[in-house]
């Protein structure tokens, strides 16, 4: 017990968005988190906080409500995570949009996983289009990165805004992994908690982004 408590207070937090997910015979929506992505995050050293995504942020006390989640809960970092199309959740796109907005106040480092990229990228500006031949495969990378992975998504981004730049494309031009040029934000569209074993150069490239 001794050493499990001296791990935990080690390890850091980083906030993570939720999906939503309608579940039982009552459609009750309930925030989900993928059990691989707690795990992922914890192989690299930080302890998971989930953000519930009910935060009515469009409103002064709801917005209100989320900076003071974050100054209570104090994460080095957040994490968008994966899931829900743009458009298919507006609680949970008004929430992340929030989200970045704090982050980009506060100069917190950000990562986006595949749906999360898409948000940073719609966020700064750029428009979502869809894709082919992404869903449930695995692909090469072009670029700063230049390994395999896999690939989930049917929607991307055809082009960034200047305050972004492209770090990995896929073999067919389709943008896979950006950055900002002044904050430590980044997108990933492959799912590094998805791989049978993990990666270890996305695990340093996050742990180097949180600093």
């Amino acid at each position: 017990m001794g050493s499990e408590q001296n791990l935990g207070h080690q390890m850091r937090t980083i906030a993570v968005s939720q999906r939503v997910a309608s579940i039982g015979p009552h459609r009750e929506l309930r925030d989900t988190l993928d059990q691989r992505l707690t795990y992922w995050l914890r192989k690299c050293g930080y302890l998971t906080v989930p953000i519930p995504t009910l935060i009515d942020v469009d409103e002064i006390d709801g917005f209100d409500f989320l900076k003071i989640w974050i100054e209570q809960v104090k994460p080095i970092g957040l994490l968008l995570s994966g899931g829900d199309d743009i458009g298919s959740d507006p609680n949970r796109d008004k929430l992340e949009f929030a989200l970045l907005g704090i982050a980009q106040t506060r100069r917190m480092p950000v990562l986006g996983i595949c749906r999360g990229l898409q948000i940073i990228a719609t966020w700064a500006g750029a428009s979502i289009t869809p894709v082919k031949n992404h869903a449930g495969v695995r692909h090469q990378l072009v670029g700063e990165r230049s390994s395999e992975v896999n690939s989930y998504h049917n929607f991307g981004i055809e082009h960034v805004p200047e305050e972004l730049e492209v770090t990995a494309r896929a073999e067919d031009g389709v943008i896979e992994a950006i950055r900002h040029r002044e904050l430590a934000w980044e997108g990933w569209m492959w799912h590094p908690e998805r791989e049978k074993h993990l990666d270890d150069e996305d695990r340093l490239r996050f742990r180097q982004m949180m600093g």
